[in-house]
């Protein structure tokens, strides 16, 4: 069914068997850097049942959390943030949109946004994962919001990072329609966004290991342009997201909108409008970009860890008092299926020393 190759970034020596550490919130306040080690990622490809080619990197034990990436990016880009939530106790699946990593397109070039959100809700079922949280970068937001919408059931909480839902996106949506070329226009944007997101003086460090991760997804984009023509015109194509949001809000799905305070791809006012529509949490992540995450691996898990205090954190507890588990054996056996496929494609959880040390988040944020 899957062909699994695991994936150590080069950074990494040695490696050490270690357990999965509880869930807790960081300090949030400038300090020095810690040392510690990083868990293992595994990328795997899964054929669906119908076929269709679908590319994931996994790690960790215990909630799952899927996180599906933005326009132009894929899952295994989000490699270093990853490494840090599943150090907080998460399984996380990082599952590649279609067209997009190593997932197949979609059949006459990808149609509209719910297609994308129908085989992502697919690969999450036949990976057979029951109940997870959802978190969706830019695109990949609105994805995961209306997968959460169509099924609040298999959702704990599903977090919008920077995503492509609002009223003020709906509008510029509609301007893309009359204009086309816009849409060109915020590709090119998103594309510098992302580029300038690498911190070339003023963290190195960091910059060369975003540059390895980001090679590959270049080179793929350099052989294979056409594959970004099915999801731009599924945003052009999509319907407001009115309707979605009104869902989150209906369904009662712990929603939280996490967004940059100077995206210029998504203004920041469209998730102002996207907490108030699904009547969700609001966090503005201070003087970030659209790519804020990428730049800064740091800053998203310190979020989750302060959000795990609070409303999230009643939604895992929640989800864990429900199923009755006293253990992670037994967290597992409730939150996947018997034989889950996702379960054999996970690595053992093993940490692997780096050569650096973690430091505090870059940016800082305000709950709104």
């Amino acid at each position: 069914m899957s062909t699994p190759t695991s994936t150590t970034p080069p950074e990494e020596t040695g490696s050490i068997k270690a357990v999965s550490q509880p869930i807790s919130g960081p300090a949030t306040q400038p300090g020095g850097p810690t040392a510690v080690a990083a868990p293992r990622l595994a990328r795997h490809t899964f054929t669906l049942s119908d076929g269709h080619r679908v590319g994931l990197a996994v790690s960790g034990r215990g909630v799952p959390i899927v996180v599906v990436h933005g326009f132009t990016a894929e899952g295994f880009l989000y490699a270093q943030t990853l490494h840090r939530l599943v150090s907080k106790g998460f399984k996380v699946v990082a599952i590649d949109m279609a067209g997009h990593g190593g997932t197949q397109g979609l059949p006459l070039g990808g149609g509209y946004l719910g297609s994308y959100s129908a085989l992502m809700g697919q690969a999450v079922k036949e990976l057979g994962i029951r109940k997870a949280i959802f978190a969706g970068h830019s695109m990949g937001g609105r994805v995961v919001a209306q997968l959460a919408a169509n099924q609040p059931n298999r959702t704990i909480a599903v977090l919008l990072i920077d995503a492509i839902v609002g009223d003020q996106w709906d509008l510029m949506v509609n301007v893309f329609r009359v204009s086309p070329p816009m849409l060109a226009a915020l590709g090119a944007a998103l594309m510098i966004d992302t580029a300038t997101t690498v911190p070339v003086f003023r963290d190195p460090t960091q910059a060369a290991k975003l540059g390895r991760l980001l090679t590959p997804t270049i080179i793929g984009h350099a052989m294979q342009p056409w594959r970004m023509v099915g999801p731009a015109l599924s945003i052009l194509r999509s319907r407001s997201s009115r309707h979605i949001l009104d869902a989150l809000s209906d369904r009662e799905v712990p929603t939280f909108v996490i967004h940059g305070e100077n995206d210029l791809i998504v203004p920041i006012c469209t998730a102002r409008s996207a907490a108030r529509r699904s009547n969700g949490d609001l966090t503005v992540v201070k003087q970030a970009s659209h790519s804020w995450l990428l730049k800064d691996p740091e800053t998203l898990p310190a979020i989750v860890s302060e959000l795990l205090e609070a409303r999230l954190g009643d939604a895992v507890r929640q989800a864990i008092t429900a199923a009755g588990a006293g253990s992670v054996d037994e967290l597992e056996a409730i939150m996947y299926e018997p034989d889950a496929p996702i379960l054999d494609l996970t690595p053992e959880l093993t940490f692997t020393r780096l050569n650096e040390a973690h430091r505090q988040p870059r940016y800082r944020w305000k709950h709104d």
